[in-house]
């Protein structure tokens, strides 16, 4: 992973008080970090930092797409996303990130990164199992799904009313005390 240098915020300079951050993220953003499930992006990032006399307050705001392919048919679709976080960034000693909400930079320190803040933001927020608009309102037309409903199984019996004998003698049992 190579460090984002557009994503330091340099807060020394800055007054107290909020302050407005824009970034423009795309694809290059995600391979800089070695994740290649994404096939496009483009996604608008919002960044308010709150900054007082001891804490620094961030406000992270994601909204856009990203291209992924489809897990069930493997067809390429734009996923929204729209993801909030918030970090709130403490002086200390030495740096501590082990905490997700709360990062702890050395005293002296006069910018910070967010890059992986967002980079873990973004990546969350795109659902665990991916399925392609079409298919849950059945505009999607292709040789894949096609294919799975050829393959699905056939139900046996055509009346479903119809009883086993085998399960009646055994329902008799519990009746018959």
């Amino acid at each position: 992973m190579m460090k984002q240098k557009e994503f330091n915020i340099p807060f020394s300079g800055l007054k107290q008080g909020k302050h407005n951050f824009e970034f423009k993220i795309d694809n290059k953003f995600f391979e800089s970090f070695g994740y290649d499930e994404f096939n496009a992006a483009d996604i608008q990032l919002q960044v308010l930092l709150n900054k007082t006399s001891t804490i620094l307050e961030f406000t992270f705001d994601g909204h856009g797409s990203v291209n992924v392919d489809c897990d069930i048919t493997s067809e390429p679709y734009d996923q929204q996303i729209d993801s909030q976080m918030d970090l709130v960034v403490k002086f200390g000693v030495t740096y501590n990130d082990d905490d997700d909400e709360i990062l702890i930079i050395p005293h002296g320190s006069h910018q910070v990164n967010i890059a992986q803040y967002v980079y873990e933001m973004l990546v969350l927020a795109v659902p665990q199992k991916r399925v392609h608009p079409g298919i849950a309102d059945g505009t999607l037309k292709s040789e894949v799904l096609d294919k799975l409903e050829e393959l699905q199984p056939k139900e046996v019996r055509e009346n479903k009313e119809e009883n086993d004998p085998r399960w009646d003698k055994l329902k008799n049992l519990l009746t018959d005390k």
